[in-house]
This record gives structure tokens, sequence and C-alpha cells, in this order.
């Protein structure tokens, strides 16, 4: 068949944009066209505050950072809210890789639902981004090869959050603690680290999660005469549990409460009146220097508020995920994950920061007390940073680990 003129430079110039695509594709490979990002999140329960909507601004914040593009494909992101129960996750997650071609499913604040999320990621050779749990489990004998653990883990919070105040003279403890798996591990890190300081921890109550009557636990801890009274929990039944234990007189005898698990948000829902001179464990704090209040102010335009260490924890995951596909040219998880871990990870949430081949990103974590009424000069001036700790002593050494993806 002869060709017209015309027909001939149309087939010509469509050769030319498929060879133009296929040269694109083989340069940047990115599945089906688009990244997709699926924050799964608690949207109303007890973790909403640290996490929840503020996270999703979060992931928002770092995907207007790249223009809302990467490689020259768009960047989608999808939400729901898993309602901490892990058969809910799995089913939401499952659907989101299946139909909705999710590529990165991120926040999975509650460690059952980070886990249940997880397994399915690995089946379906998808990426797991876990900024919003804690348990030491995920980036240890639970780890897998599509995995990372951004934030904190339980030992970290423990060591951390223990040690530097039984060197300060709390020698004995008293723990309420929730009865689930991150609250074990709070308190069975926690003790370990006591007790390696020279301290004893002398009872504990368990609680079931979520709860709001703490009476019979703080009046079990205050008879105990502790230095300290460990409260291993967090969100709302953390800031339940200080504020009940002010009105029983909990501290007026000399003895100290302890958050476990404390963040921003909890600060400001009690108010510095009940929570002023508290000590504890945090991995971000606002006004630490011009990366973070550069971040902050970003967030408060969105939130009209300041955010958490889980939420600014999320902007850096996201924001190191998008740099990795950049940097690989391709949005595969195995490469994704090589290129995280070659990154020297510095920004607003994490200084010094590193992926660990167990999927751990270890970074610097801070001691931080918080301000009294007087000592706060202007709104969300909440803390005062009383030590800094790097990662490598905060967090539990690789040599220690149980991840199977570690080379002994």
């Amino acid at each position: 068949m002869q060709l017209s003129y015309t027909s001939a430079a149309l087939l010509g110039a469509i050769s030319l944009l498929c060879g133009s695509a296929m040269a694109q594709a083989g340069d940047a490979r990115i599945s089906d066209g688009i990244v997709k990002i699926g924050v799964l999140t608690d949207i109303n329960g007890p973790f909403m505050d640290n996490v929840g909507k503020g996270s999703i601004a979060a992931t928002e914040i770092a995907v207007e950072e790249f223009g809302g593009k990467v490689l020259g494909v768009p960047i989608e992101i999808v939400t729901a809210d898993h309602q901490n129960k892990a058969d809910i996750a799995s089913t939401r997650t499952r659907e989101w890789f299946d139909r909705d071609k999710v590529d990165a499913v991120t926040e999975l604040g509650n460690s059952a639902v980070a886990l249940a999320a997880m397994k399915l990621a690995q089946e379906k050779d998808r990426m797991s981004i876990v900024t919003g749990a804690g348990a030491v489990r995920i980036s240890n004998e639970d780890c897998t090869p599509n995995n990372v653990h951004w934030v904190y883990d339980s030992y970290a919070l423990a060591n951390v959050g223990t040690k530097s105040l039984v060197k300060r003279g709390m020698k004995t403890w008293y723990y309420v603690t929730a009865d689930y798996a991150f609250g074990h591990s709070l308190e069975n890190d926690g003790k370990k680290f006591i007790e390696s300081a020279g301290g004893q921890v002398v009872g504990s109550s368990r609680y079931p999660f979520p709860g709001n009557d703490f009476a019979s636990y703080i009046i079990k801890a205050k008879d105990s005469k502790a230095n300290a009274v460990a409260i291993a929990t967090a969100g709302l039944d953390l800031q339940n549990a200080i504020k009940q234990g002010r009105e029983f007189g909990l501290g007026a005898g000399g003895q100290t409460s302890v958050a476990m698990l404390m963040s921003l948000m909890d600060v400001h829902g009690l108010g510095l009146k009940n929570a002023g001179g508290m000590m504890f464990a945090e991995t971000f704090y606002w006004d630490r220097d011009d990366t973070s209040r550069a971040f902050a102010d970003k967030f408060f335009k969105k939130m009209k508020r300041m955010p958490t260490a889980l939420q600014a924890g999320q902007y850096s995951a996201i924001r190191t995920y998008l740099k990795a596909i950049e940097q690989a040219k391709t949005d595969n998880v195995t490469d994704v994950i090589k290129a995280m871990k070659s990154m020297e990870i510095n920004d607003a949430f994490a200084k010094n920061g590193k992926l660990r081949d167990d999927g751990k990103m270890v970074h610097d974590m801070y001691l931080v007390q918080v301000k009294t009424p007087a000592e706060s000069k202007k709104a969300w001036d909440y803390y005062n940073i009383v030590e800094t700790i790097p990662g490598q002593d905060a967090f539990e050494p690789l040599s220690a680990s149980k991840c199977a993806l570690v080379k002994k």
C-alpha cells in the first residue's frame, strides 16, 4: 500500500513520540505512570492529634516541595482511617495495592496495624514506610526488605527517657502500662535501662487499652512510694492518666510522673500547668533550628498548630522516599530502599540520620523538659532541650538485631 505524504509524516511523528516515551521509560521506570502514596492513619481515634490529619498535611507538604511530580510523573496521595484495627488496615491496604495501584503505604500509627500492612507490602512487592508505630519488632525480628522504620522505637524512647533520669536521682520506678504490644515494649525496655543504670522497678499495673479511668492504677502507683511513676501509653490515654494523677495528688509527695511517650500535642492538651517540669524522650521540636521552624511554618498554615514529632517524621520519610525515586530513576522498591540507605538524612526532622540494613532510620534524639507557664514566652513555646543523644547511643546497636536482613 502506498502512503500519502501527510500519512507518512503522521506515522513518523507517532514513531518519534513512541521512541521518546520508550527512551524516557528506559531512563526512568515508574510503574503505572504515577507515584501513589497511601497514608493509613488514625483520623478519629486516640492518636488523631499526634498523627491523623496532621500526618496527611505533612505528606502534602513533602509532595508540594517536589512540585507534585517526581521524574516527570504526578504524585498522588490517598488516605484512610485504620481505626486502630489490624483487620481494617489489612483490608484497606490490600485494596490499595490490588485495585488502586498504590506504591507505598505509610504512617501506620499503631504497631499491630503497621505489622499487618508490612506483611502485605512484602507479599505484593510494594513499600511500607512506618512513621507512627514504635514496636521494636517492626525493624527487628519482623523486619522485611520492603519496609523502613522512621521516627522512634520503644527501645530508644525507654533508653533516652529513663537512664538520664535514674542518674538524676530517680532510683525507684512504678509503671502504669497500656496492655498491648507497644505498651509492653515501653515497659520491658524501660526496666532494662533502669536496672542497668542502677535503679529498680518496684511494681507495675496494666490497664486495658484504650481506657479513661485510671484511678485504681494511680492509687497503686502512689502507694508504691516510687520516685518515678512511668506512664507507658500515648495520646488521649496519656493525657487522661496525667490529669487524673494530678487530681489524686500524684507528685505532691515528691513522686515524679514520667511519660514514656509524649508529644507536643499532649503538652498542649494538658497545658503547662499540668505538664510543666515533666521530662521525657523526644525526636523533634519545631523550634529547634531554622530548618525545623521553616517546616513548622508551612505546617501551621495548613493546620493552625505546630507539628508533632510523628508528623515531622512523616514529612521527612516521604521527602526522602521521593528523593530516592529521583536518585534511583525508578519506583522499584529494592532500588528505592537501596538509594535511601545511601543517603545521609538531615532535614527538618532528622539530624545525622542514616537508614540501616534492618530498615531502621537512626538519628539524634533529645531529652526535653516541659517549660513552666512562667518560662514560656510565646505560643507553642513548650520545650527546653536538656540533652542531645546521638543516634548510635539512643537506638539498639545493629549488632544486637534479630532482623534476618542484617549480615552478622
